[in-house]
């Protein structure tokens, strides 16, 4: 089973969990890393949700059918069986012993990608990538870079284009239309929850 991202904060706005006790900077960021927001798009409490996640068992954050139910793990499962070192890129170069593979709500993946992340967030992406799984602030602040470098500029496009921008590679044009689908399926649904349309150009 996998870690879980974060715990809520309490009264005074600090983070129960943190090693060593409450953690100041933790504290501080944990206004950003909130699950309110979570609990007004569900009539279930984010606490709720999470127990039922560690009733099933479930798999991680990235809505795909190989990787996500419930949005639950912060490490893509088997993934430290698998090669994302990309030994080409010499501006990032792999380090002995290290895995690049999926970690946090959008399972960052690939050196290239953990490289730049932490020298733009502020961790060793290279040589400490279980910092993205380990450190719920950096797991969601390495969430938003992916998606504001790899992803923002294309949500005009529709659903498809996000879904391109993310794994594209693999699941459009056919490389795995089941996988698109499912994400679709996710989408929709959540668009359902809010009472909003899904807009046009679901899939790739």
């Amino acid at each position: 089973m996998g870690d879980r991202v974060g715990e809520e904060p309490v009264g005074d706005g600090t983070v129960e969990g943190v090693e060593g006790g409450h953690d100041r900077d933790v504290a501080v960021d944990a206004n950003v890393v909130d699950f309110s927001f979570a609990n007004e798009l569900d009539p279930h409490p984010f606490d709720q949700q999470w127990d039922s996640c560690l009733e099933k068992g479930s798999v991680t954050w990235t809505p795909s059918p190989t990787n996500s139910v419930d949005f639950c793990y912060v490490e893509e499962i088997d993934g430290a069986s698998k090669d994302y070192c990309d030994e080409s890129n010499t501006q990032y170069p792999c380090a002995p012993n290290k895995g690049y593979y999926g970690r946090g709500p959008i399972q960052i993946s690939w050196n290239y990608n953990y490289g730049p992340a932490g020298k733009d967030i502020g961790f060793d992406g290279l040589n400490s990538p279980e910092t993205v799984a380990n450190d719920p602030v950096v797991s969601f602040k390495t969430a938003f870079w992916f998606w504001m470098n790899n992803v923002h500029s294309v949500i005009g496009q529709g659903f498809g284009a996000t879904i391109r921008a993310i794994n594209g590679a693999i699941e459009c044009n056919g490389g795995n239309s089941g996988a698109v689908q499912a994400r679709v399926k996710y989408y929709t649904d959540y668009c359902n929850q809010l009472g909003i349309s899904p807009g046009d150009n679901l899939t790739c």
